[in-house]
């Protein structure tokens, strides 16, 4: 066949198939102007069998729209901290919509739209017979048909497969009569459906304004700074004219040649003209109204929406909490992707549990005294503040500017997008050392173990501390060669500290003590008690040093078992959305906080005791003193190895409060390191009480619990007779006993030499369990002095012939014992060296009273 053959068949074909399609259309177009006669007339018409496997309804989803994130005010009111879309539209109602705005889109895109019934004849015909004659599609589409088109697009953007949602698009924009016709079939569908205003505006709520920008909301917000409400004429005609071509006639391009501010926006201005001619015509508008609009300049006053967390300033870290929190709880949806896909799209207004008056506090001390950036140190600075008894996050603060953006964080080290207070799984790092302040978690274990905080333990600076109980590990014991913590001051020396002491005063040895008496493995268990992880997701470490605080861990951890510390032991789950709602209003699920008993009260009472102490006498006497107003307050300060991380956490009975100084990478010691505010070790007692002022001031505080008598007072336990044993003996019978052997060398002593001489204190007496006992052995340079009472003189200085003896008189009143030794100095049967002097008293008889009181004889 030849080629112009060809060509002839393809012009019938077209031909027949535009006859064809005519008279399919011919059957919508009378379904569309007729809806009535359609309904009676179509059964009988054999042309519209063709149109059995079309669809004739349209279920309206719910439309894209954006979701918003809350903190709320002292008065209440809500406070937008950030904005999440793929579209950035808001959906209103049609009495929120200006009626300059819903006349214009009828007015220039579908004049006849409350005549029709869903397709426009003249439009449709006309573009139809471009589209065949052509081979491809024009205009002439009705608003509601722009509308249906509109919805199957929306459908694609909900798709999260990238080939999917690709094919879905293709089938919904599609340059083919197919496409048109299920369109139009669609829309006289709708049609029968939903009222004409009903659809107008959801038209309005659905279609594209350029860009991410959807619905007549959100435009007149992003391109004049007005509601939809508000919108004056020539804005309404200038924003309906976007619709037609939204790359064209957008107002967010002052530099485009052919639509920019130069040229006083000029395609749109052609476009928004036709519109108002339009509007003049169907007699939407008078004549003055339409001059001066006509005359009006376009000039856009482009607000950029929220848009992610680096909108929400210093509360950008919070933010970023709360948007994983989203992304990882289940009950937002099944995987992460449709969770953060119904966020983005779903319209929520998620109102979080942040207190802006503290949240202002923290951020405020944050840059008073923790510069962003130091001079080779990478510097990094947290503050976190948690409801006790509610595990609601009320303040997260950081020194960093927010930004996910790789491009914004090469720009200096100010930036990063990792949240210092969380877990890694959170958005966060892989931690920091709590030190001191993890030592909390040794004390709860041994008041729950029994002991009391005034129970002393061998607390002396080791080079080897030998072996150590832990239940987890196999045989039941570890050891640590090597390992031998100092303590902080060259004056904490003593050897046998009690936990009050070791607490008041953060005492590396003393904790290292109490640990000795204790199961490693127990320890970390009551940690984790109290919700506390290592921030990499790891499990917590529980070797000795780990007592000192060596597992890395989140600020905001700390911060939750400090709450619970506070919360009389009761430890509940961090939160951070209070609540959320729909698009329409509803309530929605919201994670709720855990709280659960990690101590006994009576426990959690020692706790607070011993806290409220380092606070009034102890390491935290600068935040204390600094805080006002005051209420009972527990605290506990933390400093790493070197000086490299500084922390202070402390509580309320109802807000807890972690603050801290850290080196994010390397080392720095902060005590020979000054900022603009002071030395960089104390910045923490600069902060900490900004915070909990607003806290105190606001919430208040009530007493803690008091603790019993048995967890304040050590057992007081009798020390055993331990003269004459082995000085092996001796330690085994004392440490079995519960406390702890002293030896304290040989002392002059008639025993034999290397037995126990005596001990201080003394054999027999009572004293608390845990208390030291020195022991004394004996160097065997005495002898044992006789007992020569009620010899003669003679006698006793015979027998004493080893010794110098000393002769005193005494009075007696028995006559037998006149001229005999009555008493000796020192006694019998205790120790003396050969030559010292033993003094004897020698009996005489006393005088008698002759009865007259004076004890005279008469005359």
């Amino acid at each position: 066949m030849s080629a112009k053959n060809r060509t002839v068949s393809g012009s019938l074909g077209g031909l027949l198939g535009f006859v064809g399609m005519s008279a399919i259309v011919g059957v919508l177009v009378t379904a569309a102007v007729t809806p009535a006669l359609a309904l009676s007339g179509m059964a009988a018409t054999n042309t519209i069998n063709v149109f059995e496997n079309l669809p004739d309804y349209l279920k309206i989803d719910q439309l894209s729209q954006k979701s918003n994130i809350y903190a709320t005010t002292s008065t209440g009111a809500p406070y937008l901290l950030a904005s999440f879309y793929d579209q950035n539209r808001v959906e209103v109602a049609s009495d929120a919509i200006n009626q300059f705005v819903k006349d214009a889109a009828t007015s220039g895109e579908d004049p006849r739209f409350y005549d029709h019934g869903g397709v426009d004849l003249q439009g449709t015909v006309g573009g139809l017979v471009s589209t065949l004659a052509g081979g491809g599609t024009r205009g002439g589409s009705s608003i509601t048909q722009q509308y249906v088109k509109n919805v199957l697009v929306q459908k694609c953007e909900v798709l999260t497969d990238a080939q999917k949602k690709s094919d879905c698009y293709d089938a919904a924009t599609a340059t083919t009569p197919d496409r048109k016709l299920k369109e139009m079939r669609l829309a006289i569908g709708v049609e029968k459906k939903y009222a004409k205003d009903d659809i107008l505006r959801q038209y309005l709520n659905i279609t594209g304004f350029g860009g991410t920008v959807y619905g007549i909301e959100s435009a007149a917000e992003y391109y004049f700074g007005a509601t939809a409400a508000t919108l004056t004429l020539p804005q309404a005609a200038s924003l309906v004219a976007i619709v037609n071509n939204p790359v064209k006639f957008q107002l967010d391009q002052p530099d485009s040649e052919t639509n920019g501010a130069a040229n006083g926006y000029a395609a749109n201005k052609d476009r928004r003209d036709y519109i108002l001619d339009q509007m003049l015509k169907y007699g939407k508008i008078n004549q003055a109204d339409h001059d001066a609009a006509i005359a009006t300049a376009i000039e856009p006053s482009i607000h950029e929406p929220s848009t992610g967390c680096q909108t929400a300033g210093g509360s950008a870290y919070f933010c970023d909490l709360v948007v994983s929190t989203l992304q990882n709880n289940p009950v937002f949806g099944a995987d992460d992707t449709t969770r953060m896909a119904n966020f983005r799209r779903g319209g929520f207004n998620v109102y979080t549990t942040l207190d802006l008056d503290l949240q202002q506090a923290a951020e405020a001390t944050m840059k008073a005294n923790v510069p962003d950036t130091f001079p080779g140190w990478d510097v990094g600075g947290v503050a976190v503040s948690v409801g006790v008894g509610t595990g609601k996050v009320l303040a997260m603060a950081q020194n960093k500017d927010y930004s996910q953006d790789p491009a914004v964080q090469a720009t200096g080290a100010n930036y990063t997008g990792i949240n210092y207070n969380t877990n890694v799984d959170q958005g966060g790092s892989h931690g920091f050392q709590p030190g001191s302040m993890y030592k909390v978690f040794t004390l709860a274990e041994w008041l729950t173990e029994g002991h009391s905080l005034n129970e002393r333990v061998d607390s002396r600076i080791k080079s080897n501390w030998g072996t150590f109980r832990d239940s987890c590990a196999t045989g039941g014991t570890v050891s640590f060669p090597g390992y031998n913590p100092k303590n902080d001051s060259s004056s904490e020396t003593g050897a046998n500290y009690s936990a009050l002491q070791s607490t008041i005063g953060s005492i590396n040895t003393g904790f290292i003590g109490m640990a000795k008496k204790l199961d490693l493995c127990a320890i970390r268990k009551t940690a984790e008690a109290f919700d506390v992880t290592r921030a990499d997701g790891g499990p917590l470490e529980q070797g000795a040093s780990a007592v000192l605080g060596t597992n890395e861990v989140a600020p905001l951890s700390m911060a939750v078992a400090f709450a619970g510390i506070a919360n009389k032991g009761t430890t509940c789950s961090p939160i951070v959305i209070d609540h959320i709602t729909g698009s329409d209003g509803t309530t929605l699920p919201a994670p709720t906080s855990d709280c659960h008993q990690s101590v006994d009260p009576n426990v959690a009472a020692g706790m607070t005791t011993a806290m409220q102490q380092v606070m009034t006498s102890g390491t935290a006497i600068a935040s204390n003193s600094a805080t006002s107003p005051k209420v009972p307050m527990i605290g506990k300060t933390g400093t790493t190895d070197g000086n490299k991380d500084t922390w202070m956490g402390g509580a309320s009975s109802k807000v807890a409060t972690i603050v801290g100084v850290m080196s994010v990478t390397g080392d720095k010691d902060q005590r020979n390191t000054t900022f603009a505010s002071g030395q960089a070790a104390t910045a923490r007692h600069r902060m900490w009480p900004v915070i909990m002022s607003v806290a105190n001031a606001k919430y208040g505080g009530d007493a803690f619990p008091a603790a019993t008598g048995t967890i304040v007072n050590a057992v007081q336990i009798p020390i055993p007779d331990l003269r004459g044993k082995s000085i092996s003996e001796a330690q085994s019978t004392l440490e079995a006993a519960g406390f702890l052997f002293v030896d304290g060398g040989p002392i002059d002593s008639e025993l034999p030499g290397g037995t126990v001489a005596k001990t201080d204190p003394a054999g027999a007496t009572s004293t608390s369990r845990g208390s030291s006992v020195t022991v004394y052995t004996s160097n065997a340079s005495q002898i044992v002095v006789p007992d020569v009472v009620g010899k003669s003189e003679g006698e006793a200085r015979s027998t004493l012939g080893k010794f110098a003896v000393a002769k005193t008189d005494g009075d007696t009143t028995d006559p037998t014992q006149v001229g005999k030794v009555i008493s000796m100095s020192p006694a019998a049967g205790g120790g003396a060296k050969p030559g010292d002097t033993i003094t004897i008293v020698i009996g005489r008889l006393a005088a008698t009273n002759n009865g007259n009181g004076n004890g005279k004889a008469g005359g």
